[in-house]
């Protein structure tokens, strides 16, 4: 671990600190490194999924029922 990391207890549910120590034990890597990977990977989802929203912010929306009427009027309900 570089000098640079913070140290945090965290509590896991049983059934999911088992699945980490087992990740671990598979791939070689320390649990710390799993869990950090798995957090980045969804911080990454996150920023990727805002993103998206702000590139779609200025379409027009459809409510419900004009959804529905759309779906009939193609012949899908």
């Amino acid at each position: 671990m570089s000098e640079l990391s913070k140290r945090s207890t965290v509590y896991f549910e049983p059934e999911i600190h088992q699945a980490l120590k087992i990740k671990s034990a598979i791939t070689h890597q320390s649990l710390s490194q799993v869990v950090n990977e798995a957090i980045r990977i969804a911080l990454q989802e996150d920023r990727e999924d805002l993103s998206a929203f702000e590139e779609r912010a200025g379409e027009s929306t459809l409510s419900y029922e004009e959804l529905l009427e759309d779906l009939k009027a193609h012949g899908k309900l």
